[in-house]
């Protein structure tokens, strides 16, 4: 009686888990990754600006 108990519990928590979980959660909408691409663009110009300014200000004061 126990082990059948136990079996349909753990039937039960697998099949609730693998419902649970969605596929749509794990994968981004092309909008969404076009967002990121749009992001990560502007956080490369942002740190290539302060490169720039950084060697201008070194250069200036090296005169």
């Amino acid at each position: 009686m126990k082990r059948t108990l136990y079996i349909m519990l753990m039937i039960i928590m697998t099949t609730s888990f693998t419902t649970l979980t969605s596929c749509r959660e794990e994968h981004k909408d092309t909008g969404d990754k076009i967002e990121d691409a749009i992001d990560d663009t502007g956080d490369a110009i942002e740190e290539g600006a302060e490169d720039v300014e950084d060697g201008i200000e070194d250069a200036v004061d090296d005169n």
